[in-house]
């Protein structure tokens, strides 16, 4: 029915959030070797970018459930949009929108602390690889 809107509304709070991180945001420089031998400078994914995945993820989920709600007329074009107020079913659709909503959020959510985590080792590891290559030469 509306369990869209829960994802949706998590996108436009971490959205807000995501400009306001970039504006105070700094660059941060980390050099980095290949196996070749060369060495880069580079700079380490900002925060306001991995908080950029999980928008997208929202957004992305948001807009697919949105449109299978309106193929299957549960949305439509006029007020009140929602057919499911318009038929008397709000307690029905809200209580969609806490468990299955809150559910969706949550284990998008989840999947983007996941990718959080492995982009971090990945960062990490690379660091440690000059670290190293620096005390071998």
């Amino acid at each position: 029915m509306a369990c869209f809107l829960v994802p949706a509304a998590e996108a436009v709070v971490t959205t807000i959030i995501t400009k306001i991180v970039k504006s105070k945001e700094k660059e941060e420089k980390v050099k980095v070797s290949f196996s070749s031998g060369i060495i880069e400078d580079t700079t380490k994914i900002k925060f306001s970018t991995k908080l950029g995945w999980l928008n997208k993820l929202l957004w992305g989920g948001s807009a697919l459930l949105a449109f299978e709600h309106i193929w299957h007329g549960e949305v439509v074009p006029f007020f009140p949009f929602l057919t499911a107020i318009k038929n008397g079913e709000t307690a029905d659709m809200l209580a969609e929108m806490a468990s299955a909503g809150v559910i969706m959020a949550i284990l998008v959510t989840s999947v983007w602390v996941c990718m959080l985590f492995v982009s971090n080792i990945i960062e990490n590891r690379a660091i440690c690889e000059v670290k190293l290559n620096k005390e071998i030469l």
